[in-house]
């Protein structure tokens, strides 16, 4: 579930080239402060992944509420 998670979400990220520089921006708007800047545009969408995933897991241990992207919920559950 958390691989489809991290795929529907990079489904919906956008990206521009910055004029100065060149380099590439890429942000998930759906998740609120995952974003990446790099080089290229593959070392954008790499680092862009990376950031997501740690975003996630960061969300998921102190029991953040995450987006539903795609009809994805991940949320953690009581077990009692």
């Amino acid at each position: 579930m958390l691989l489809e998670y991290v795929q529907a979400a990079l489904r919906h990220a956008k990206y521009r080239i910055f004029d100065e520089d060149g380099s590439y921006y890429g942000e998930i708007p759906e998740c609120t402060g995952v974003w990446a800047n790099a080089a290229t545009l593959e070392e954008c969408r790499e680092e862009l992944r990376e950031v997501l995933e740690g975003w996630v897991v960061l969300s998921i241990h102190k029991n953040l509420p995450l987006p539903v992207i795609d009809g994805i919920e991940l949320a953690v559950k009581d077990v009692a």
